[in-house]
């Protein structure tokens, strides 16, 4: 007929699955089920509304009225060989029974008939999110009125990522309201996404998959699970590091060898240990820490600030318990007064336990571990510490106390700290100076000179009433610590090292601030990218800050 005009290859757009890549995928047309969700989800809605749900974070209601105040009519049919198969049964007109069970299906068919007919059942599966909507009560037994359902239903505290707060946690809601007439949850805990160190998603396309169980073989559950409390922020996403879940296995050996320091020095329970009749002050200030301790880290769990919580006994048990007080107990422990020795060793003990307790929530083996190893002796344990009370150590400290600690702390701090900055050697033993002290201060330094002395590696301490040429000055509340350091460094070169230092410094700080004032690395480069040069020049500037203060401290001295 001479109709055709021509022919052209054209390229089209097939679409396939995601994972093989193989399957084209076309629309196929069928009858489907669906659920009135906007009717559902009113009573969800308001029950989020008056509190009887809560979200933490917050914000994430805000997600969840989104879906609910839009939500369109739910289909439930699935086209798959596994799942819930659909309650609904086709008569030989095409007739629709729903029912419980075969047997049901049949006797209504019967009854609708007048006659016993042969039914077909419809062969899809129910929507994988609309069976995990009834787990919270069909778990318990439900539709049958259980002893478990009773006594479990409703829930306390989901935990869920913030990805499904419509796929689950809203279906959840809805279908517990409708079939229990109560919400299946008080609080919906909303954790972090577990994302790789440079905060990309993982998936098994990237090869950026980190696998946990890789991770407890080399470092321990411990170790993960600390790992996944302490980066657990609200609002912000893991990124999960081998580098951290390692250091937080060196966490839980020092824990241990600080549990051998105890036993090598025979630090045994004793049977009414009372934490409130303590004589030493060294004793009472631990006691008191170990107290704010607890209750800073109940109140973050209590608030759900999982990474405060594990902060928290982190800076106790390392910070605390192992770098100061162990070290300001080893002279009452090798020392000639028996009392304060066996008040000493009765105190490391009982704080020994306290941590124990604390930090079970978060490294439950090695602390039921020596929770067992360290009743071999002493009194005998009244129950595995997973079910051993939670410490409540309300009302013990000692302001005394811990002023009169927390200043010995400040001063080995400051001198440790200058020690570093300068490059003192560390076997260079110092002669320090103090100058302008109050009576109090130098009441404490007396009491406390050979500790100060041993741990800031000072030759002596002595009042001065002069600076000496080449010395640093550094400020402790109302006195004056001077350390001498001429003869020990070279004071020229340690200057000329420091403003070398900050010029590279500034430098690096200048070639960030041109990649972050560059609208096209901003809009092309990868968020984690981006991200690791603020952190970078973020800790550029905190090293010059460091730096320009020592160079203070060195001007001073010339």
């Amino acid at each position: 007929l001479g109709l055709l005009d021509r022919i052209e290859d054209k390229i089209v757009m097939v679409p396939h699955d995601e994972k093989s890549k193989m399957v084209v995928i076309e629309p196929y047309l069928t009858d489907q089920w669906y659920v009135d969700a906007a009717t559902l989800a009113k009573p969800a809605i308001e029950a989020v509304e008056r509190g009887a749900t809560t979200f933490v974070p917050k914000n994430w209601e805000k997600t969840y009225f989104e879906w609910m105040r839009n939500i369109q009519p739910w289909c439930i049919s699935r086209q798959l060989w596994w799942g819930h198969r659909i309650p609904a049964w086709f008569g030989p007109d095409g007739h629709i029974f729903v029912a419980y069970s075969d047997e049901e299906a049949a006797a209504d068919a019967a009854k609708h008939y007048g006659k016993t007919v042969e039914l077909t059942r419809d062969e899809d599966v129910l929507d994988t999110w609309f069976s995990s909507a009834l787990w919270p009560f069909s778990t318990l037994g439900w539709p049958d009125e259980t002893p478990e359902l009773k006594r479990y239903y409703k829930t306390d505290v989901l935990s869920t990522a913030h990805d499904i707060i419509f796929f689950w946690v809203a279906r959840m809601m809805m279908m517990g309201l409708h079939f229990m007439q109560e919400v299946p949850f008080h609080t919906v805990y909303i954790h972090a996404l577990v994302r790789d160190e440079k905060g990309q998603k993982m998936s098994k396309t990237k090869g950026n998959v980190v696998d946990p169980l890789e991770l407890i073989d080399a470092y321990g559950a411990d170790a993960l699970r600390f790992t996944m409390a302490a980066l657990a922020a609200q609002g912000r996403d893991i990124k999960i590091a081998t580098s951290r879940v390692e250091g937080y296995r060196n966490f839980g050996t020092k824990l241990w060898n600080a549990a051998r320091f105890c036993e090598m020095n025979e630090c045994v329970r004793v049977e009414g240990f009372d934490p409130a009749a303590l004589t030493q002050t060294v004793n009472k200030w631990i006691a008191g820490e170990a107290a704010r301790a607890a209750a800073e880290i109940t109140e973050a769990l209590e608030t759900y600030r999982f990474n405060d919580a594990a902060g928290a006994a982190y800076r106790f048990v390392w910070n605390v318990f192992c770098d100061w007080y162990l070290e300001f107990a080893k002279p009452l422990l090798m020392g000639s007064d028996e009392a304060a020795k066996a008040e000493t060793r009765a105190t490391a003990a009982w704080v020994l336990d306290q941590i124990l307790l604390m930090l079970h929530p978060f490294m439950p083996f090695i602390t039921e571990e020596l929770w067992q190893r360290t009743a071999e002796t002493g009194p005998k344990r009244a129950t595995m510490l997973v079910k051993a009370q939670w410490p409540n150590l309300s009302g013990l400290g000692d302001a005394p106390s811990d002023v009169e600690m927390n200043w010995v702390i400040r001063f080995i701090s400051e001198v440790r700290s200058v020690r570093a900055e300068m490059n003192v050697p560390a076997g260079a033993k110092l002669a320090l100076l103090i100058k302008d002290a109050s009576a109090e201060s130098l009441a404490r330094l007396e009491r406390h000179r050979d500790l100060i002395q041993r741990l800031a590696r000072l030759e002596s301490t002595a009042v001065a009433s002069a600076i000496p040429d080449g010395a640093l000055q550094l400020v402790l509340d109302e006195a004056t610590l001077i350390l001498p350091l001429k003869g020990v460094i070279d004071l020229a070169a340690e200057t000329a090292r420091l403003k070398k230092e900050v010029g590279k410094l500034q430098d690096e700080v200048k070639k960030i601030d041109a990649k972050l004032g560059n609208a096209k690395f901003l809009a092309g480069a990868p968020e984690h990218v981006v991200e690791e040069q603020r952190e970078r020049k973020a800790d550029a500037e905190a090293a010059m800050a460091k730096f320009a203060d020592a160079l203070k401290r060195l001007e001073g001295a010339a």
